[in-house]
């Protein structure tokens, strides 16, 4: 499998907030869509929000845990898909209708996206 991208992914109730954040440390800027942003910054992978109405923040150090995931972009969905399951990853959702993307999780449970064009 080669991975030709990777993006962090954020959950957040607020995208502005969480969004104009990251690019204001970052030195970036926004991109904006309903229900996604993505911080765009000269020279490095991007970092996404995704809007996520219930989020609840991790609590640290105890408490509840952190939760981020990580968007692959693939160059061949079949021969990826048969690869992540070969090394362990468990299906958690195909892509549907316009979806471009299937969602995974690694063996601990983590999810992850597998992404094409």
């Amino acid at each position: 499998m080669k991975i030709t991208a990777h993006t962090v992914v954020f959950d957040a109730a607020d995208l502005e907030a969480e969004s104009s954040f990251w690019a204001k440390l970052l030195g970036g800027e926004v991109r904006a869509e309903s229900d996604w942003h993505t911080v765009l910054v000269e020279g490095a992978a991007p970092v996404a929000v995704q809007l996520a109405p219930e989020h609840q923040p991790p609590q640290w150090p105890e408490g509840r845990p952190q939760q981020i995931h990580l968007d692959l972009d693939v160059e061949d969905i079949t021969a990826a898909h048969t690869e992540v399951v070969q090394l362990g990853a468990q299906v958690l959702q195909m892509a549907t209708g316009t979806q471009r993307f299937n969602v995974y999780a690694d063996p601990a449970g983590h999810p992850f996206c597998l992404c094409w064009d």
